[in-house]
């Protein structure tokens, strides 16, 4: 009877030892296969850029000679002091300039916005959210000579200043969208003990709301961030002169001056491309929070 009894557990022990054993081989296979292809993802996203910067820092005609993926003979700067001595600088603060207004008001607005429809219980919360989010499937081409005739109306027409109002507009819509579903997630707990310690609902917004929701106000910055600096249909329609002109339009300048000059046109892009990079690498971390908030509810 005891011999039984110890066969039995011995077969038992063994069972859970290959069970885990199988558990084992299974998550290094997974782990593996993972591996494998986020280094292919990487390879195939990051072999644009790659692509990019190692033909800026080649001559005229190097890419005709010893090929487009070959390396550069030479660390040639020339391309890149000869972008920086033009106008590159102009189209580059102007960028910066659009982005930074643009940028601050459509989150200050787009968080205005979000806090009532997400914390507050009225009875047009529901229309008015839905109407919000319905102005998402409005394709920007359409508006673009009504937006032209605001801006000449207005004296904004061929001025940076002309860009920050479409810019927040088009971004109010999405920017709501995900503050609001962010906002939702906040504990109501938290506002009640506010309430009792005697917070208004200005004082709860700023000192509290806000604060709580970087994560997402982060995310919403990266994403409207890159689209504002992207932008081009209103650029190209609401500014004229090139002293007023941002940087999408400064490599499709650049593009017509120098379409013999493959170099020189990655450098521009490198060069345009250079701001987007240092802000994902400084708020990657809140891109990702923001993203996976309210993915796990309690």
């Amino acid at each position: 009877m005891e011999r039984t009894i110890d066969k039995n557990a011995d077969r038992t022990v063994d069972r859970t030892m290959d069970t885990i054993r199988k558990n084992k081989i299974k998550k290094v296979v997974y782990w593996g296969i993972a591996f494998v292809l986020a280094v292919f993802w990487l390879l195939v996203s990051s072999l644009p850029f790659v692509f990019m910067v190692m033909n800026s820092f080649k001559e005229k005609f190097e890419m005709l000679v010893s090929g487009v993926f070959s390396l550069p003979a030479a660390l040639n700067l020339n391309n890149y002091k000869e972008v920086l001595i033009g106008n590159f600088g102009s189209y580059f603060l102007n960028s910066v300039i659009v982005l930074a207004v643009s940028l601050i008001l459509l989150l200050f607005i787009a968080a205005c916005a979000s806090y009532p429809l997400a914390r507050f219980r009225f009875k047009l919360a529901a229309p008015i959210y839905a109407l919000i989010v319905a102005c998402m499937s409005i394709p920007i081409h359409i508006t673009l000579i009504p937006v032209f005739k605001m801006s000449q109306s207005a004296g904004l027409y061929d001025s940076i200043w002309a860009l920050i109002g479409p810019y927040v507009a088009f971004g109010i819509p999405i920017s709501v969208f995900i503050l609001t579903s962010f906002m939702q997630q906040i504990p109501r707990e938290i506002e009640e003990s506010a309430e009792i310690d005697g917070c208004n609902k200005f004082q709860m917004f700023f000192q509290m709301i806000l604060p709580l929701s970087k994560s997402g106000l982060a995310t919403l910055a990266i994403y409207n961030g890159v689209n504002m600096w992207n932008e081009f249909s209103f650029a190209y329609t609401l500014t004229q002169s090139s002293e007023n002109r941002t940087l999408p339009l400064a490599v499709w300048e650049f593009q017509g001056q120098y379409s013999m000059n493959t170099p020189m046109i990655m450098a521009v892009l490198t060069l345009s491309l250079l701001p987007m990079i240092i802000m994902f690498i400084l708020f990657q971390d809140k891109l990702v929070k923001g993203m996976t908030a309210g993915a796990v509810k309690g």
